[in-house]
């Protein structure tokens, strides 16, 4: 009980602290501060709307406000207050709280010499791994639906997080033929997954490939019509960038420093045709942050 009592008593006073009631053109308003200094940045929602305010150095209350007029165009009258009440440029400035926060901090460590911040900006961290698996090459014609290994490294970047949901990533992959399919090659792809499944141990996530570049080689053996005892071999190299958007589905489980990563790629392709098997294109890795 005397616990219950004490969490509803810190919560109460990190909400008190968190928002004050202020009186704005005869309307009282709850606001949250989001930066303290010379210059005050307040804001909350009403009804669902992002309202910003600013408070000078005379402790007056500004809204900063960007409202459509005749011409269907903003006004963009939030920069106007905010250049005429710090005396900064704020022209690229974005009515978004962390284009707003970071304007107010710098025209806090303008006005004051001992101001102090923490900069917003997002941090990235990277992963490098290695993977192996077996692909039947869903895209290119494989009459036999042979499949062939392949082995790859990967280098993925997302937001310093502990459970990142986005990320982009750059790997580069090669496979090699066999006696029943004659056909290699080596891709380079560049990506992005979403973690709709997301744990600190564990994540579930969809990737596309947006760009591809690929080199391949097929090895073609027919025999010579003028003598059927002769079998003439040609190899046909080929190379090329594409957009295919090529779509698969993976999952990472935590396993000492790094992950054990499992990929099923190339379910299908918005831009390439599948030539009519089953897509297997499985791959095992492991990868660590850097």
């Amino acid at each position: 009980m005397k616990t219950l009592v004490l969490f509803l008593a810190l919560s109460f006073t990190a909400l008190t602290i968190a928002q004050n009631t202020y009186t704005f053109n005869n309307e009282k308003i709850e606001l949250k501060t989001a930066i303290e200094g010379d210059y005050d940045l307040l804001w909350n929602t009403f009804n669902g709307r992002y309202r910003y305010f600013i408070k000078s150095q005379n402790e007056n209350l500004t809204e900063l406000t960007n409202s459509k007029g005749a011409d269907n165009k903003y006004d963009n009258a939030y920069q106007t207050t905010l250049k005429t009440t710090t005396g900064q440029d704020a022209s690229k400035v974005k009515l978004t709280l962390y284009s707003l926060k970071n304007f107010i901090n710098q025209a806090n460590a303008s006005s004051d010499p001992n101001y102090t911040y923490a900069s917003d900006k997002p941090k990235l961290k990277t992963r490098v791994g290695v993977f192996s698996g077996l692909t039947n090459h869903p895209f290119v014609v494989n009459p036999n639906n042979k499949s062939v290994p392949f082995f790859g490294a990967e280098l993925e970047v997302f937001q310093d997080s502990s459970v990142p949901k986005h990320s982009g990533f750059l790997n580069i992959r090669s496979a090699g033929d066999t006696d029943d399919f004659k056909y290699s090659a080596t891709q380079i792809a560049l990506g992005y997954r979403f973690r709709f499944i997301n744990k600190p141990s564990f994540n579930i996530y969809g990737q596309t490939k947006f760009a591809t570049f690929t080199t391949s080689k097929t090895t073609i053996a027919y025999q010579d019509p003028n003598n059927t005892e002769t079998l003439i071999i040609d190899e046909v190299k080929n190379s090329g960038f594409d957009v295919p958007l090529i779509f698969g589905i993976g999952a990472d489980y935590k396993l000492g420093k790094g992950y054990i990563t499992l990929v099923l790629d190339s379910l299908f392709a918005a831009f390439i045709d599948n030539e009519g098997n089953f897509p297997l294109d499985l791959a095992l890795g492991y990868k660590l942050n850097l």
